[in-house]
């Protein structure tokens, strides 16, 4: 077990009820987002005057397929009732059935829903502890420097790129390059100086958003984005070669699920993209934080369009262990159809985090 779950893992949980609500909200990306967001309700323990106080935690699903909320919105409500510490309740977990009216689209959905329910009751953990993640974990919440991360659409054009830097000019990118990206607009891209990542998702299986690895792509990149972070290339008997003397700029996302998974990549990382809900359970996050520090590996956030708490709280595990990487973690009114006036610019400051896992 690691230092981070320790300081968690015994905290007493009590659960009464659980309740679920749903989010819908269009995207720049020209998606419907669909999210479900777990409430996990229970006793604080009774004040002087004899009072009892009744505490909820949230944690959001953020599984991309709408037909597994729409799947859930059909099952029951699951009994997790019951006096745990929170691993215990980790443990139970391992027995119930998150999907009980249909299987996921998707098998990684498994561990979305799996890290909804568990956020959720880690937030209501602490909250019936009078505690915050920070005095749990002993880390002082930091400012939070994060990237805006868009596709730029199809036919691919600088026109929104340019739309959020006219509206606020220091912000930073992740941006999804496609083969359609010619050396024109490469070139358009890179004169911003502003992209700090590029996500090739080159390992991306079964979704709209597959990319296969396009040599010709990947060294016009190589060549006009030298100091950028390169996220997921898929290396191929063409691409690898492209890589020799770059991976140090190499990023991984779509196969990191826990310290297994980072030490079955093709060399070791430089760079690790932290997106918490891939990692289903609060240990396998934790361990895979302390087996990057104690490694020197670049971490930073990742999201995936949260429409309510949970992008509270990939920003506030950003501000607690990796608040100076390029975080895709930006306010959500980045990810608008429209560019909105009167967003947070980067750096967002340091949470309060007063308690559980609440950004305030």
């Amino acid at each position: 077990m690691s230092d981070l779950f320790d300081s968690v893992a015994d905290l007493p949980l009590a659960v009464e009820s659980t309740e679920r609500s749903r989010r819908e909200r269009d995207t720049s990306s020209g998606f419907v987002r669909t999210t479900t967001t777990f409430h996990l309700s229970g006793p604080a323990a009774p004040d002087a005057d004899g009072a009892e106080e009744t505490h909820t935690g949230r944690g959001e699903d953020v599984s991309y397929d709408t037909a597994d909320h729409d799947a859930l919105a059909d099952a029951p409500a699951f009994d997790l009732a019951g006096e745990y510490t929170f691993a215990e309740f980790s443990s139970a977990l391992d027995d119930v059935d998150l999907f009980p009216t249909a299987p996921p689209e998707r098998e990684t959905a498994r561990h979305y829903r799996r890290w909804a329910v568990e956020s959720a009751a880690l937030d209501l953990a602490l909250r019936q502890n009078d505690l915050s993640l920070s005095e749990a974990v002993g880390r002082a919440p930091e400012p939070v420097r994060f990237v805006a991360s868009m596709r730029l659409g199809d036919p691919p054009t600088t026109d929104r790129l340019h739309a959020v830097l006219d509206a606020y000019p220091d912000t930073e990118f992740k941006l999804d390059p496609t083969p359609e990206w010619d050396a024109d607009l490469v070139e358009a891209v890179a004169s911003t100086e502003a992209v700090r990542i590029l996500d090739l998702k080159g390992l991306y299986e079964g979704t709209e958003v597959d990319a296969d690895p396009d040599p010709d792509l990947y060294e016009r990149l190589l060549s006009a984005f030298p100091e950028a972070v390169i996220e997921d290339p898929g290396l191929t008997d063409e691409t690898r070669p492209l890589f020799d003397g770059e991976e140090g700029r190499v990023s991984w996302d779509y196969p990191i699920t826990g310290v297994e998974s980072v030490e079955d990549l093709p060399f070791e990382p430089e760079w690790l993209n932290i997106k918490p809900s891939r990692f289903g359970t609060v240990e396998s996050l934790f361990e895979t934080i302390e087996w990057a520090e104690a490694r020197d590996v670049d971490l930073y956030g990742g999201g995936q369009f949260e429409l309510g708490v949970g992008r509270d709280h990939v920003q506030l595990l950003a501000s607690l262990f990796y608040p100076e990487g390029p975080n895709d973690v930006a306010p959500s009114g980045y990810n608008d159809p429209e560019v909105r006036d009167g967003l947070p610019t980067s750096p967002l400051d340091a949470p309060k985090n007063a308690v559980g896992l609440s950004w305030d």
